[in-house]
């Protein structure tokens, strides 16, 4: 049995800007790999859409801009419903290779801004650099904001440090049941200074859904596993989850993960099977 029948609208969070998006959005990586799951890839977001989870998140990286093409062809027509964000790899984020790497994911969404452009992750050019090329992105109206994704606290102390790095609306890291690490140290920093954490791979690209408490838990709610991993992260509410459901009915699974209200002995059994970091951790990825 799984909970498919939202009831009411996504909840929203705000940004450093005062802007409010959905804490449940959509994923991307692996979209765009090929041309016979594209449709089925297409009507999935639109679901997303329709369903409310009108935040998509893609990056130039994933199928080398295929994924883009595949949003692109989702939100047509639908462009001023959506908060679309995208990334910049971090060997093309120089000053002008950051304009250059926009403008050609500019082409492949089809559309004249990005709502949210994220540095993928550090890489050796200058931050300060990447930041230069930010900036000059919204000036022209190319971006409306930007962040960053893969960035551990000491990034972060480096990144606000300089000239306009305040600025920064959200960082996008590895955060589920299985990578706590984030709450040692990193997600109390961000929330300290108000700056939304995006939650990747929040199920663990499916592997943590075997966990016996995972499914215990999820029995005596009359949900899926993956429910639980998502209602988890999603009672935060200064926390974006942005799953991958490239087919119908794991759209509705996600969306419907958000009414499902996880209680004190839902929580305590979760902690004991995955427990929260007790030192620093240092910042994991896939």
């Amino acid at each position: 049995m799984t909970r498919q029948d939202p009831v009411g609208p996504v909840p929203r969070l705000a940004l450093p800007s005062g802007e409010t998006v959905p804490i449940l959005g959509q994923g991307t990586w692996m979209m765009g790999e090929g041309t016979r799951t594209r449709r089925e890839e297409v009507a999935a977001l639109r679901l997303g859409l329709d369903l409310g989870m009108t935040l998509i998140d893609t990056a130039e990286m994933y199928a080398g801009g295929g994924a883009e093409e595949v949003v692109a062809e989702a939100v047509a027509g639908r462009r001023d419903e959506v908060f679309l964000v995208s990334k910049v790899l971090p060997q093309n984020a120089s000053r002008q290779g950051t304009i250059a790497a926009c403008e050609r994911s500019l082409r492949r969404l089809r559309t004249d801004r990005i709502d949210l452009y994220l540095l993928h992750w550090c890489g050796r050019v200058p931050l300060a650099e990447t930041l230069e090329a930010f900036d000059q992105l919204v000036r022209a109206g190319k971006i409306r904001y930007w962040g960053v994704s893969n960035f551990d606290t000491d990034d972060m102390e480096e990144l606000v440090q300089l000239a306009g790095g305040a600025q920064v609306a959200t960082n996008q890291v590895l955060y589920n049941l299985t990578r706590r690490g984030i709450e040692f140290d990193l997600l109390p920093w961000c929330r300290e200074r108000r700056i939304p954490i995006m939650a990747y791979s929040p199920i663990e690209q499916g592997r943590m859904l075997g966990n016996p408490a995972l499914r215990r838990v999820a029995e005596r709610h009359g949900a899926t596993a993956a429910q639980v991993a998502l209602a988890w992260l999603l009672r935060q509410r200064d926390v974006m989850v942005i799953p991958k459901a490239a087919r119908p009915e794991h759209v509705r699974e996600n969306r419907a993960a958000l009414d499902l209200q996880l209680t004190a002995e839902d929580l305590a059994e979760l902690n004991r099977a995955f427990p929260a970091p007790t030192r620093k951790v240092p910042l994991e990825v896939l």
